[in-house]
């Protein structure tokens, strides 16, 4: 559970008005409500980092793809077309990058499966701050 910090009010001891309580319990919720919005947004940025990287795979691999399906692919129909039809080479060709490209996608598809969404840290502190909000004393 997040830490809620100690009061001035607590060192007054019985002295201590029902406004005075009020203002200190306020304060301390209002505390730990920003402590769990950062906790959220840096669990959100750690997620989107991971998603982002995965991205970026699925970006180089069309890239990379692309590039090696244009030049390549070329040197290849050239160098098939020597001994078959230039159609047959052709053919050959697409299929092998077609196998390519679907190795790529299966990995950064993986991988986008790790990514999850969920601020799962701040979700349990906050049924933490719940159950201590229902029975402070336990």
């Amino acid at each position: 559970m997040a830490s809620i910090p100690s009061r001035q009010v607590e060192a007054r001891g019985a002295d201590t008005s029902v406004g005075e309580l009020l203002s200190a319990v306020t304060s301390d919720v209002q505390t730990l409500f920003r402590q769990e919005v950062e906790l959220a947004k840096t669990e959100v940025k750690q997620e989107a980092t991971k998603a982002g990287k995965a991205a970026g795979m699925y970006g180089g691999a069309g890239f990379a793809g692309y590039m090696v399906l244009l030049f390549l692919s070329l040197a290849a129909v050239l160098g098939l077309a020597n001994v078959m039809d230039g159609g047959w080479a052709a053919l050959i060709v697409t299929a092998v990058w077609a196998v390519v490209a679907a190795v790529l996608y299966q990995r950064g598809r993986t991988r986008m499966r790790t990514v999850d969404p969920k601020p799962v840290q701040t979700v349990e502190t906050l049924k933490e701050n719940a159950q201590w909000a229902r029975h402070p004393t336990r």
